[in-house]
């Protein structure tokens, strides 16, 4: 499981605080802090791949009129969310946007950066997340509270795409060999794919969308192929739709002449 280091900041270099009686508000988690309206990467799987870190964007709401001096952060977890698994690498939390003063409502937005290359970083941490939210108040207290929001974060996918002969006489076999890999985040590397069932699709030359025509399992490499008739020119890929643990991904395409 990834166990990385806290570095969350605030941009701006300090937080915003709010003073006044240290009242819990109405609707807030034990300790006073309250967080609503957590959004993280627009409720889309986190696609991870083996080199790329990648920035995930989260926004949130909170409520408190406490003094803080860190933070406040979103964040994924297992187990439990002050003493389970974490999975960031660093966390930039920026400015509170004031919606009231009065009540001590901020509204933030935040990077949450993941990078795969991380040494406690694997194929095991694919699957569903939880989001829990923290904030570090004054006098080294601090207020976590789970958002039960899941995540799923993804391997990410490649899919590559030849269609063959380039042009081709109408009526005549057009084969489409292509390969899908998953990315491992143990090796650092693609790897073939084997047994996915794979969309070829096909968009006629002037139409604006593809189509799906048939299906086709990958090898044991992440090898597919298969053939169509030629009917007529436009452009063939491969879209894999993919599963709990692995990202979807479609092909470039390929164009074929028919004469």
């Amino acid at each position: 499981m990834a166990r990385t280091m806290w570095k969350a900041a605030v941009a701006g270099g300090a937080a915003v605080v709010f003073t006044g009686v240290a009242a819990v508000p109405a609707g807030a988690a034990e300790g006073g802090v309250s967080f609503s309206r957590v959004s993280v990467n627009g409720g889309k799987p986190i696609v991870i791949g083996v080199k790329e870190e990648v920035e995930v964007r989260a926004s949130f709401r909170m409520t408190t009129t406490l003094r803080y001096d860190f933070g406040p952060t979103v964040y994924p977890y297992r187990g439990k969310p002050d003493t389970g698994d974490t999975l960031h690498s660093a966390v930039i939390t920026g400015d509170c946007e004031v919606v009231d003063r009065a009540k001590g409502i901020c509204d933030f937005e935040e990077w949450l950066y993941i990078d795969p290359r991380s040494h406690d970083f694997g194929n095991e941490d694919a699957g569903t997340w939880r989001t829990a939210a923290r904030v570090f108040l004054a006098g080294d207290a601090h207020d976590t509270d789970d958002k039960d929001l899941p995540l799923q974060v993804k391997r990410a996918t490649r899919v590559t795409v030849n269609a063959s002969p380039e042009p081709v006489v109408k009526g005549r076999t057009i084969t489409v060999a292509g390969r899908v890999t998953r990315a491992n985040w143990d090796t650092h590397t693609y790897q073939g794919y084997a047994g996915r069932t794979v969309s070829l699709q096909f968009k006629a030359a002037g139409a604006s969308s593809y189509t799906t025509v048939k299906k086709a399992t990958s090898n044991r490499t992440g090898e597919l192929r298969t053939t169509v008739k030629a009917t007529g020119s436009g452009t063939w890929r491969w879209t894999y739709y993919g599963n709990s643990t692995s990202g979807a991904k479609s092909s470039t395409g390929d164009h074929v002449a028919v004469r």
